[in-house]
């Protein structure tokens, strides 16, 4: 389970360290993909914490709802639409919902444990 959040601290220093730009036309794109791998990564946590984790599904999650959700921005600036915006809508009611399910377990597991120690 700490893997995922190791590799996110890693990657969040050396984005802080490094002074690495992105073009403005470049932008739409890369804030969807980092929505997209948010979302994936606390699905993940999610499975992980309810015991159905499966790395396969990890990982092809991950690079699929990046691909998708940068082809949905990508198609929406080509016909004139700002389709980036459905992505954003869908990625942030799946990674609020996943928050929500992983602070769920996690209180009721810390309840458990206050149960049983006492």
């Amino acid at each position: 389970m700490w893997l995922p959040i190791v590799g996110l601290l890693v990657g969040v220093l050396l984005g802080l360290m490094t002074d690495v730009t992105v073009p403005e036309e470049y932008a739409n794109y890369l804030s969807i993909a980092v929505l997209a791998a948010l979302d994936t990564l606390f699905g993940g946590i999610r499975a992980y914490l309810q015991n159905v984790y499966d790395n396969r599904v990890f990982v092809s999650g991950f690079f699929f709802n990046i691909i998708l959700a940068a082809s949905l921005a990508f198609l929406g600036v080509h016909l004139g639409v700002d389709l980036y915006l459905a992505a954003v809508f869908a990625f942030g009611v799946r990674l609020f919902q996943n928050i929500a399910v992983i602070r769920r377990i996690l209180i009721s597991k810390w309840a458990n444990t206050r149960e049983n120690s006492k």
